[in-house]
């Protein structure tokens, strides 16, 4: 555990010496929240638009932009510039445990993704937006936001580990957009066309989403939170044990 944290409390600093890296983490993400609710929000107007709850179009578009906030994996870059310059054949040459070389720079992707998730929802409150949750709903969001960025770095240092190239890790990145837009982004999924309808409801961000939805649009559906925090714990459980026999085995 001692070894975890200090490599996650460097992997902290490695951020803060770079924090122009952070930069697209959230400008992107707002960047997009800004362009759909412009586009989209007079179609869908507050007081009568049924599954708004009574918010604007923003509160329905929030969760798209914490997702994609969750979803740049800065980490996995680090850990490829590390291991093209030789220092990571250093680190294991090291006593040093592979499963805390494995965690280490995730566990500090958790702590960025709170900061985050913490900033984009201030900056979001401008648009009208509130939890209907309240504190609590705060809460689950910001680790449920969490939770989902430590599971896709996790599978963006798994590429890097196993491509050891930053063009690959760069490219994988890539790979949540199209799963993103496989969601139901725009309205909620019982107005989508079946073909998008059935993609969506295969498509495990779906219930993420949803969950983010209903903590900020309703009072606490455990039905719809629950699926979205069984999602996550799948995801970063299955993610964690790759990137461990990964280290384990690396060459």
């Amino acid at each position: 555990m001692s070894q975890l944290l200090v490599l996650g409390e460097r992997a902290l600093r490695e951020a803060k010496r770079t924090p122009d890296a952070l930069l697209p983490t959230l400008l992107i993400p707002l960047f997009f929240l800004v362009v759909n609710v412009g586009q989209a929000a007079k179609i869908f107007p507050s007081g009568s638009t049924a599954f708004l709850e009574g918010q604007n179009y923003a509160a329905f578009q929030l969760p798209s932009a914490l997702l994609l906030a969750a979803s740049f994996g800065t980490s996995a870059l680090y850990l490829v510039e590390e291991i093209e310059n030789g220092y990571f054949d250093k680190l294991r040459a090291a006593p040093v445990s592979r499963t805390a070389l494995a965690l280490g720079r995730l566990s500090s992707e958790a702590v960025k993704s709170i900061g985050m998730t913490t900033v984009i929802v201030l900056l979001a409150l401008p648009f009208g937006i509130t939890m209907a949750t309240g504190p609590l709903g705060f809460v689950l969001l910001v680790v449920l936001t969490a939770g989902w960025a430590v599971g896709y770095s996790a599978f963006l240092q798994f590429v890097a580990m196993k491509t050891r190239s930053a063009a690959a890790t760069n490219s994988s990145s890539l790979v949540f957009f199209p799963l993103l837009f496989l969601t139901p982004n725009f309205v909620p999924r019982d107005l989508l066309t079946r073909p998008m309808e059935i993609a969506a409801t295969l498509n495990p961000v779906t219930y993420v989403m949803e969950a983010m939805r209903s903590l900020i649009l309703q009072d606490f559906n455990w039905t719809a939170i629950g699926r979205g925090f069984l999602v996550v714990v799948v995801f970063v459980a299955l993610m964690l044990a790759i990137n461990v026999r990964t280290m384990r085995r690396y060459d």
